[in-house]
């Protein structure tokens, strides 16, 4: 199955802050907020932090990252063959670097894993989404740009 993914991240470089993955079929989302960084950027700590845990509703505590990796390989494990959507390199390189939980050590996936970075010429998150730069919302915008018109 397709997974859309959105990450929210502490600017150009910073931390990862929240990731959030969307089947293409079926209500099943994952959305993980992981703990903030001491030094926000400013844009983030004005876009991005409102929303992080009260949208959606109930995500009112964090994870670290292991739980958080963890929580990831066990969402997809019932998945043979899952696909990763992002539209933006950093969303794969955050998800990546989450999967990896001490050195030579990563989360529980051992199973194919397949990332797949799209042309998204048109889609603008901020524009489409319904609670721009939060990772979940983001997720069903891409997924919903993705599917819209597409016949596979």
């Amino acid at each position: 199955m397709r997974y859309f993914l959105d990450t929210e991240f502490n600017g150009f470089g910073g931390g990862l802050i929240s990731v959030a993955l969307v089947p293409e079929h079926g209500d099943q989302e994952l959305y993980i907020s992981l703990p903030l960084p001491e030094v926000l950027e400013p844009w983030v700590a004005q876009n991005v932090v409102p929303y992080l845990r009260l949208v959606p509703p109930g995500v009112d505590h964090e994870l670290d990252r292991v739980d958080a990796a963890d929580m990831v390989a066990a969402y997809l494990a019932g998945d043979d063959d899952p696909l990763i959507i992002a539209d933006w390199p950093e969303d794969l390189a955050h998800f990546c670097a989450l999967l990896v939980t001490g050195p030579g050590r990563m989360a529980g996936v051992d199973f194919g894993l397949r990332l797949e970075l799209i042309n998204a010429a048109g889609f603008s998150a901020a524009a489409n989404s319904r609670v721009p730069h939060n990772a979940l919302h983001d997720a069903r915008a891409l997924r919903d740009f993705y599917l819209m018109d597409r016949v596979d």
